[in-house]
């Protein structure tokens, strides 16, 4: 998890509770944000990853770390995620983070996407610093394609790896925000292995 000042403070001012303009439809409410390598123009960006459309997916392997962060802000909500990571990317999907251009586990639930986080018990599946999963992890994503289902529905979260229920917990800190997307690095600021993201959808509830 890297953190990120207010550089962008400005840009993300107006757009903090705006609707994603450019988001597609989705049956049964779903809006879709990212359709294989099309939808980074319902993002804007914090940091200095290098995000870009590439064989049919969205993906970043390289900066110092970076987050796509929604155009809109979220209550209630249902995503489904289709991700690939290797075993030592670092990365996530951050929930009603309070400031869009200040992402931490502390402004945000970060549901983390890191199989070897030093760790272990906030690392893959779990929401850090509120929700752990079982050390040793069993739920790992490194080197396939998996799905996050994330609901946030009042103060209960849930996520679901791979149809698994990882953790479901009950904290009411944070009650809407943005969602973001993280690319980071490993361990001590080592390189991590790249994140790609091939379908991003949700649907307020």
């Amino acid at each position: 998890m890297k953190r990120f000042g207010s550089t962008a403070a400005a840009l993300f001012a107006a757009a903090g509770l705006a609707a994603c303009a450019g988001m597609g439809g989705g049956g049964g409410g779903w809006q879709t944000l990212i359709d294989g390598d099309k939808g980074l123009e319902n993002f804007n960006r914090v940091g200095d990853a290098n995000w870009r459309a590439e064989g049919g997916t969205v993906v970043a392997d390289k900066g110092k770390g970076g987050h796509l962060v929604t155009k809109g802000s979220y209550t209630d909500f249902e995503i489904r995620a289709e991700f690939w990571a290797a075993s030592d990317t670092n990365s996530g999907i951050f929930i009603r983070c309070s400031d869009p251009t200040k992402i931490t586990a502390t402004t945000c639930y970060e549901v983390n996407i890191w199989d070897t986080r030093p760790e272990p018990k906030y690392g893959t599946g779990a929401i850090v610093d509120v929700a752990e999963v079982p050390v040793p992890i069993a739920n790992m994503a490194g080197g396939r394609w998996n799905t996050y289902e994330i609901t946030a529905k009042g103060a209960q979260l849930t996520v679901k790896l791979n149809g698994v229920q990882t953790v479901s917990v009950a904290n009411g800190k944070l009650p809407a925000g943005v969602i973001t997307l993280q690319f980071g690095n490993g361990a001590k600021d080592a390189p991590g292995g790249p994140i790609k993201w091939r379908k991003v959808q949700i649907r307020p509830i």
